[in-house]
């Protein structure tokens, strides 16, 4: 399989700059894999497509304004660090620009709170870097950060809430779980009250999400690593569904991986945390998911083989096709699909 099969020709201006409000108002387009149907609704009307006992997983992850932007220590050279992953309370790894100025032992101050020394530099131009401050870092950092927009994006966001969904608990990310960014709070209410089953699981979403596959042989791509972890409730909750036939529905991609990556070759799934590298593209056999809400992906990128798996490739791709035809809103910021 050739990642040019999973090409698409997308207009430009239907990639979405900004969010709609409110955020269950976005257009969303159902897919019926049985009957090969396709349905144009709002996000708000997911409601009539979930039924009593379903069991709807998302990821509770949360964004950090993880773009700062500084100067170096006595020489005043400007610079950008993208935070990319913690590795203790002080140390983090960080891409950065312009790369000529951070040698190892290089000290940049992000304001009068906050300083950064280099510590190590990786094969991928990467760093290793050593946070100086008082105080809380997390507080600090929502002082001075920026949210850590795809590149996609040119607008910056005025709310930086925005880029987070309205479950969101666990700092880690460098990009959002843009699926879930549809949900309100009440909207979730009218969910559960159905007797739809709400269930958290957890994985840090990292910038490789937008990185372009390279090869032309899907099989040589490497995957990079994510964080995940899922609860024992969580694992008890989905488990029981399976048992009982019930439809296990993933809010986004990362829930997927989070899911898949978790399963014993039984599909069971059990108390677990690490990290995951996990690849799925067709022909890939689903251990535990049923059925998938997802925003539309970027040509050629993971993501669109993710959800080819659980379709085809060919399927997926008249989707799109139609979705460019009516004018949906494309990626992180843009409408939504339920593939049931």
């Amino acid at each position: 399989m050739k990642t040019s099969d999973f090409y698409y020709d997308l207009p430009e201006e239907l990639i979405a700059q900004y969010p709609v409000e409110p955020r269950d108002s976005s257009r969303l387009l159902i897919y019926d894999r049985k009957s090969k149907s396709i349905t144009h609704k709002h996000f708000y009307d997911i409601v009539d497509y979930l039924h009593k006992g379903d069991v709807l997983v998302v990821n509770n992850t949360k964004v950090l304004p993880a773009r700062i932007y500084g100067a170096k220590e006595h020489t005043g050279g400007r610079i950008e660090f993208l935070l990319l992953k913690r590795l203790d309370l002080t140390h983090w790894e960080v891409i950065l620009k312009p790369g000529r100025i951070a040698k190892v032992g290089a000290v940049f101050c992000f304001g009068d709170k906050l300083k950064a020394k280099v510590e190590s530099i990786g094969e991928d131009g990467s760093r290793i870097v050593e946070f100086i401050y008082d105080g809380v870092f997390e507080s600090i950092l929502a002082e001075v950060g920026e949210m850590p927009l795809p590149p996609y994006i040119k607008q910056k966001l005025q709310d930086k809430t925005r880029y987070n969904t309205v479950y969101s608990k666990v700092d880690g990310s460098a990009a959002a779980p843009t699926a879930g960014l549809h949900f309100t709070k009440e909207l979730i209410e009218k969910v559960k009250a159905k007797g739809v089953e709400f269930v958290e699981v957890l994985l840090h979403v990292g910038l490789g999400t937008f990185r372009p596959v390279k090869v032309e042989d899907v099989t040589e791509h490497h995957m990079h690593s994510e964080y995940y972890a899922v609860s024992r409730h969580a694992a008890e909750v989905i488990n029981k569904a399976k048992a009982e036939g019930r439809r296990v529905i993933c809010v986004g991609t990362t829930s997927v991986r989070t899911l898949e990556s978790a399963a014993d070759e039984n599909g069971l799934l059990h108390e677990c945390s690490g990290n995951t590298e996990i690849f799925i593209y067709p022909p890939y056999k689903f251990k535990v998911v049923d059925s998938l809400i997802t925003n539309f992906h970027l040509p050629e990128s993971t993501l669109i083989m993710l959800v080819s798996a659980l379709c085809s490739r060919e399927e997926i791709l008249q989707v799109y096709e139609t979705a460019v035809e009516e004018r949906y809103r494309f990626f992180s910021f843009g409408d939504a699909m339920m593939i049931i």
